[in-house]
Parts: C-alpha cells; structure tokens; sequence
C-alpha cells in the first residue's frame, strides 16, 4: 500500500444495540489489527437506544484512550438510521460498517482497505457460508434472490451492510435522503467501481440479536418497496386478471341462463367469487398503502435520528 491512502483516515463505523458485554473485546480487536497494519483510524460508535449499558461502555473505552467517537441515539430508532448517523458523522477518507455482534470478522477490515488502495471505491462482503439456523440461512438466500428478480438496481448476491468505501461513495449515498434507507440497496444503485470478498459469517459472539421477525420483514418491505415498482405492476395485474375472469364468469352464467334447462345455482359460486374480489381488492389497496405510507415519510422530511449526546460532550477523566 501507499503511505499516502494508508496515511489517510479511516473511520470505522459501528451501530450498536444491547451489546454493552461484549464491546470491549470488539474495540480491541480492531485496535490491534489497525495498528499492525499501520492503519490510522477512528471508530464511529452509534448506539441505537441500548437498554443496557452500551453507552456507558463506549465512553469508557474512549477515556482510556481509544480512538472512538460515540453517539448515543435519543431512542431506539433502527439499525438503518443508526448507520445513517454513523455515516454522516464519519470524518475518514475511507469508510467501513461492521456490526457489532462479531458475526462479520474485523481481521478482514485491513484486507478490504488494501483493496480500496488498489482502485476499488467499494468492497463489500459476500457471505458464503452462514453458522445461522437452516430455517434464517434460507429465508436470507430467498430474499436475495426474490429482490434482485424485482428491482431495478441488483444488490450483489448475499451481500449484506458489511463494507469499505472511499469518501466520495459514501457523500453520494447520503444526498438520497431516504426516510427509510435501505444501505445496501443505495450502495448498489450509486455505482463506482466495486468487488466483493467471500467469507464465513460466524454465530453471533454474545447476546442476543437486535431484530425480531417483525423487523426483518420491515426491512425487507423497505428493500423492496424502496427499488422496485413491481408491487404496483403487480396490483395492476391482479386487478387486470380479476376483471377478465368476472366476464368470462359472467359470460358464462348468461349463456347458462339461455340454454339451460334450470336456473344456474350461483350463491355458493357468488359467494367465493366475492370473497376472491374482495381480498384481491384489499391486497392491492394494501400495496398502494406502503407505497402512500413512504411518500408521506418522505414529504415531512423529519430527522432520520436525534443525538442525545456524544463522547465530545464529555471531559476526559
């Protein structure tokens, strides 16, 4: 590497959420691996509204003289918007994100940054192997594949937040003022110059995870709705197909009515045909909705976080 790009900052950022038992260990890590590569950084660490200690963590590691700038969130506002402060507060000429929970390891972080300075604006990580459930490792592949079938702009197969980037890609991800953004979706549709790295994601070294099922359907609704319009092509279909079949239906029932020798029996038939229209109507009402819900997101223009405080606000001990 160059003493000019290795010279230069890198700015590490870390969302955290419930993580406090485990941070220490994280931090010093990545310390150790820095320094052996002669890396100067800084650590960006948000924590996203903990309900334990994280914060109180944070600020002691940065008293004893860690390169860290913590961010404590006024509430628990999501991992998403907690990257976005990340992101925005990060001085670096270089960017990473990595998790907090050590399922993405930081002894890559040196060999992602050596990619940078051979001319790549993004390296990112591709998960070849998961130590997760069978039931999660599939609903990820799933998705992956469902979304890329969808949008308009490809996310690299089974690559998640984990990433390095120069600074001019992370200043044009953040002029996408998303209410709701979607990293690694916005990483992909900005472009530049970007490879992906293989590896193996590890269990989860302590605690438990942030999201629940409900969450991951948030965001993979986010995903989706975020970069395609196929939902809405999809209504559009639905509704298109409905309309075809209650004629040929209705054809049918008036040549019954003519030719037959008794009267059709149609409240059952009615009845499911009904019932078919109606939640065909509902689900497309539904999908309209979420689109509406964005845009409405969008319009206000709120803060996608508040800080309550920082580790500059504090004196060092």
């Amino acid at each position: 590497m160059s003493s000019k790009t290795a010279d230069g900052l890198h700015s590490i950022v870390v969302p955290v959420y419930n993580s406090g038992m485990g941070l220490d260990i994280l931090v010093r890590e990545i310390d150790q691996l820095m320094k052996a590569s002669a890396i100067r950084y800084e650590l960006v660490m948000v924590d996203d509204g903990s309900r334990d200690d994280s914060y109180e963590k944070i600020k002691g590691l940065a008293q004893k003289g860690f390169p860290i700038r913590g961010f404590r969130l006024s509430r628990n506002f999501g991992h998403q918007a907690a990257l976005a402060v990340g992101l925005r507060q990060s001085r670096g000429e270089f960017v990473a994100i990595i998790d907090d929970d050590m399922q993405d390891p930081p002894s890559l972080l040196p060999g992602f940054f050596k990619r940078l300075y051979d001319g790549y604006d993004v390296v990112y990580g591709i998960r070849r192997e998961r130590k997760e459930g069978l039931l999660k490792r599939m609903a990820y592949a799933l998705y992956y594949r469902i979304f890329n079938q969808m949008a308009e702009s490809l996310i690299p197969m089974d690559a998640g937040d984990f990433c390095c980037m120069r600074r001019r890609v992370v200043d044009a991800m953040l002029q996408l003022c998303e209410a709701r953004p979607f990293w690694r979706g916005i990483r992909a549709w900005v472009g530049f110059r970007q490879t992906g790295i293989e590896y193996t994601r590890a269990a989860r070294a302590y605690g438990s995870p942030g999201y629940n099922i409900f969450k991951y359907i948030r965001i993979a609704m986010t995903g989706i709705l975020g970069f395609s319009y196929v939902p809405l092509r999809l209504a559009t279909f639905l509704g298109l197909t409905v309309g075809i079949i209650s004629f040929i239906y209705a054809v049918v029932i008036v040549c019954w009515w003519f030719i037959g020798k008794e009267r059709p029996p149609g409240y059952a038939s009615l009845i499911v045909f009904m019932a078919i229209l109606g939640s065909t109507q509902l689900l497309c009402l539904g999908i309209m909705g979420e689109y509406i819900s964005r845009l409405c997101d969008e319009s206000r223009k709120w803060p996608i976080a508040f800080i309550s405080e920082s580790t500059q606000d504090a004196p060092p001990e």
